[in-house]
């Protein structure tokens, strides 16, 4: 059987015609909140497309970030899309995007995107405390964005090269909607020879370390004073 991919919109339909889907970022962000999971780490988050100006193709995951109060921990916003303008569209959100021990924000892959991280943290303790004011204040998510440890990172101008290759051949081959990224991955991968995968290994068992550390931190935070 084939899986879904579930977003937000989809949710309805998997949940009353009983297919299998896999959630995304903003889905799983959803259901963490129904049942009171206010931590939850991914790979990376969706965003503003390529060429997002002119399709408009923007990822929920921005949109829901702006209004569940859920922190989401990955490894930046996925390197095959357009970085400065989905942290124009975060902060349009209001959501705090924060960079994890440096100024740069990182980009998924490759622990430097090239442009400046909104906010910088140095500690699980001052994530959580972000997060806890966050929270007490009513506002929606943040995003916590943890550099791939720099010995596993891919090489950044052998990744552009095949995100730009994967690109072209989407176009080509007339691949729109949710269907991009799965694609784009997928041939990164390929004409990375698999070191894109391992880097993506690597930064999820990262992230789930510092994704620990933070929820730790935030747990203590919240414990009621006797």
């Amino acid at each position: 059987a084939s899986i879904r991919k579930v977003s937000r919109r989809d949710l309805s339909y998997v949940l009353s015609s009983g297919v299998h889907g896999a959630t995304t970022v903003s889905s799983t962000m959803f259901i963490a909140h129904l049942v009171g999971v206010r931590v939850f780490v991914t790979g990376g988050i969706g965003g503003v497309h390529r060429g997002g100006e002119t399709t408009m193709d923007v990822s929920t995951d921005l949109k829901e970030l702006g209004r569940t109060p859920v922190a989401v921990i990955c490894a930046g916003v996925k390197s095959i899309l357009d970085i400065p303008k989905t942290l124009e569209y975060l902060e349009t959100e209001g959501v705090p995007a924060i960079a994890y021990g440096q100024d740069q924000f990182p980009s998924f892959f490759t622990s430097d995107s090239g442009f400046r991280a909104p906010l910088r943290l140095d500690s699980a303790l001052s994530v959580a405390r972000l997060i806890h004011a966050q929270t007490s204040l009513g506002l929606g998510g943040c995003l916590l964005a943890v550099p791939i440890p720099k010995q596993f990172e891919a090489d950044a101008a052998d990744v552009e090269r095949s995100i730009d290759q994967a690109l072209g051949e989407a176009v080509s081959q007339g691949i729109t909607g949710n269907a991009i990224t799965p694609f784009i991955l997928a041939r990164v991968k390929d004409l990375t020879k698999g070191k894109s995968l391992q880097a993506n290994i690597h930064l999820v068992r990262n992230n789930a370390k510092v994704g620990a550390q933070v929820a730790l931190e935030l747990a203590n935070l919240s414990r009621p004073r006797l």
